[in-house]
């Protein structure tokens, strides 16, 4: 039960930095949830994991990460919309 708590808050997390960054409509499902774990990873190595917390998720700092992670996969493969 804990892994699909976790691909669901990653999921929402990727959709959440992929409307931050406007690339959440050529984003599909399974690209927020991998966006969302990874920038969640990448997030709390950078900045700690501070703030409230879900599914082991520290929320504040996995939604920069994604931020981060969806904004520079954008900019190296990314098509003009």
């Amino acid at each position: 039960m804990e892994m699909i708590w976790s691909l669901i808050v990653g999921g929402v997390i990727g959709a959440i930095a992929g409307a931050i960054t406007n690339r959440g409509s050529s984003m599909g499902i399974i690209a927020n949830i991998v966006a969302g774990l990874i920038g969640s990873w990448i997030g709390q190595a950078l900045l700690g994991s501070w703030g409230p917390s879900l599914a082991g998720m520290a929320i504040v700092p996995s939604i920069i990460g994604a931020v981060i992670l969806v904004a520079i996969v954008s900019f190296l493969f990314g098509r003009n919309r």
